[in-house]
């Protein structure tokens, strides 16, 4: 494959995996309903960095990594799911308690992006085989930084979309209604996540 075809090919599997609904979508979906445009881009922002972080990675070996040394590949998904059950069960506990102020809280909303993104194991997978199917070993080292770069700009692109989409009056209005029941599903939704990683590891 020559390298604007490994650049489309990438392109292609990337979009169809940030579009596809999973822990990202959801926290980005209730940040922005219920903390606000800020916290929902500021959680944008975090997931951007966490695809950075795994892509680079993909492009730099971490697929050989998981190969050689599979304990750290069970112990990283483990840890991840760990990280999603905590959201679930936060999530859930939060939705019998009063509704929170609509504010942006930028640097948490950061942060639960950046987390949730690097605990993903859907990310932590599917970059890893990205570039091990799309990226012949040594590929130069232009082409691998285009398709960091690319990946970051969907993740931005999409996430950033929905947020401005879900941050209209309506979208506002559906949450004042039924705020605590989405909670409670977003959460069950994490927990999921978490115990389907779980079974599959353990």
């Amino acid at each position: 494959m020559n390298q604007p075809g490994m650049l489309a090919a990438i392109a292609g599997l990337w979009t169809v995996a940030v579009v596809t609904p999973g822990p990202n979508a959801l926290l980005v979906t209730r940040l922005a309903v219920v903390r606000g445009r800020g916290a929902g881009l500021a959680a944008v922002t975090g997931i951007a960095l966490g695809t950075l972080a795994w892509s680079l990675s993909g492009f730099f070996g971490v697929h050989a990594l998981f190969l050689f040394a599979p304990l750290l590949y069970h112990a990283l998904m483990l840890a991840g799911a760990a990280w999603l059950l905590w959201v679930g069960f936060r999530l859930i506990r939060g939705s019998f308690q009063p509704l929170p102020p609509h504010h942006a809280t930028a640097v948490p909303a950061f942060r639960a992006g950046l987390l949730t993104c690097l605990s993903n194991p859907k990310s932590m997978l599917l970059v890893g085989s990205l570039f091990a199917a799309v990226m012949p070993h040594g590929a130069p080292l232009p082409v691998g930084l285009a398709a960091v770069a690319e990946m970051v700009a969907i993740s931005l692109a999409w996430y950033g979309a929905v947020v401005l989409l879900l941050t209209m009056p309506r979208a506002a209005a559906v949450y004042a209604r039924a705020g605590r029941w989405l909670d409670r599903a977003a959460g069950a939704i994490f927990i999921g996540f978490g115990l389907a990683v779980v079974e599959r590891e353990l």
